[in-house]
């Protein structure tokens, strides 16, 4: 076959195209070229010298400051940890909460953005859980009525995982900042998809690691913890990293680093610090508005082929609650099947499931895929549908 020049450096910085049509960036990414050397060149580097030799310092800086700039926010106010879990549960395990105290979350949320926050019923929490409409519905009226005189944090995810709902961030940032309430986010399912500015949006924490839509490794992501907060979300997890002990030595007291590193309490995943920080140069390069126009313009090429063959859709198609991620079914086949052939096919995408048990296909793809990708994804349920 005859690739073109721009197919061939598409397939050089992402070689998963060569052999398949990757649609599962809302599960596990596969690495860009640049991501896989980068944590292959430190790996290297590490062979001939110490693991943390007199760069690594200067480039966890810069790491923390490209991070910083994807959402609007201060270096010193970045953690560079993974997973996603980790920071949520610092989260929810640093603040000093008092009996009767509550905070509010989505109960059909991915279960990471949930799990932390319901253990806080042992220590006397009450849990408000939301209910949407329709999976990861959650509108600021919805969050509004959650609300009381004892609310001290909202915990939600920036887009729903299944559906693909995305959250209008800023207007429900705004409400709770009016009242007074901790805004923690879940932004895995955004972070390198879509622009965010915690800022604007009045977040107050954030966790994300980098294994989705941020194109990086495994178990290493950002937490964002505005500096105003620094008190009120205690580190949980202390070692000679984040607490003061000059010349390694001991001290009677604890006192914090000034900055995020007060969550960070040993070594980091320096790998994944190199993976995330060329990953982050990548995206940022690219673009955040550019970036989420192209995953619209997929998605309308992509619903434009399946609708005619009778697939129906879950989540928004259309408008500001539309996302990267598209969840469909077929009335007439289990999608399970259809899964399976898409597999066949050189196709990958993700099988989910609702709490009935209905079986749906999620696609998810990245401003890299092209049209003629996800044009072979409805070649392939073409073919799987006609010999049903």
């Amino acid at each position: 076959m005859d690739l073109s020049q721009e197919e061939r450096a598409r397939r050089a910085a992402f070689p998963v195209c060569e052999g398949s049509v990757f649609l599962a960036h809302a599960a596990v990414t596969a690495l860009p070229r640049a991501v896989g050397e980068a944590m292959a060149e430190y790996a290297l580097a590490s062979c001939r010298q110490q693991q943390e030799f007199a760069a690594v310092l200067r480039d966890i800086r810069t790491t923390r400051q490209l991070a910083a700039r994807l959402i609007g926010a201060r270096w010193e106010e970045i953690a560079l940890l993974g997973p996603t879990s980790l920071g949520l549960s610092l989260f929810a395990n640093g603040i000093d909460w008092r009996a009767g105290d509550e905070l509010v979350c989505y109960a059909d949320d991915y279960p990471a953005n949930v799990y932390p926050w319901l253990e806080l019923e042992r220590r006397g929490v009450v849990v408000r859980r939301l209910r949407a409409e329709s999976p990861g519905e959650v509108t600021p009226e919805l969050v509004k009525s959650a609300l009381s005189d004892r609310t001290r944090l909202v915990a939600l995810a920036s887009c729903h995982f299944f559906s693909g709902y995305r959250l209008d961030v800023e207007a429900i940032g705004a409400l709770l900042s009016a009242r007074g309430i901790l805004f923690a986010l879940d932004a895995i399912q955004t972070l390198g998809a879509f622009p965010l500015d915690v800022v604007r949006a009045h977040v107050d924490l954030l966790s994300a690691d980098a294994h989705k839509w941020l194109l990086g490794p495994m178990a290493m992501g950002i937490v964002y913890v505005a500096e105003r907060h620094f008190e009120t979300v205690r580190p949980t997890l202390l070692g000679a990293w984040n607490v003061q002990c000059p010349k390694y030595l001991t001290q009677d007291t604890i006192e914090f680093v000034s900055t995020a590193q007060r969550y960070e309490p040993g070594v980091l995943n320096t790998s994944g610090v190199y993976g995330m920080k060329a990953s982050l140069e990548l995206l940022l390069e690219q673009g955040g508005d550019r970036i989420a126009a192209r995953l619209l313009e997929l998605k309308a090429v992509l619903l434009g082929a399946l609708k005619p063959m009778g697939f129906e859709v879950l989540g928004p198609v259309l408008g500001p609650n539309a996302s990267g991620i598209t969840t469909v079914w077929h009335p007439h086949r289990q999608a399970s099947s259809l899964f399976q052939a898409l597999e066949a096919g050189g196709v990958v995408a993700s099988l989910r499931h609702d709490r009935a048990g209905k079986e749906y296909l999620r696609f998810s793809p990245h401003f890299y895929n092209t049209e003629a990708e996800l044009l072979r994804v409805a070649e392939v349920l073409r073919g799987a549908l006609a010999h049903s």
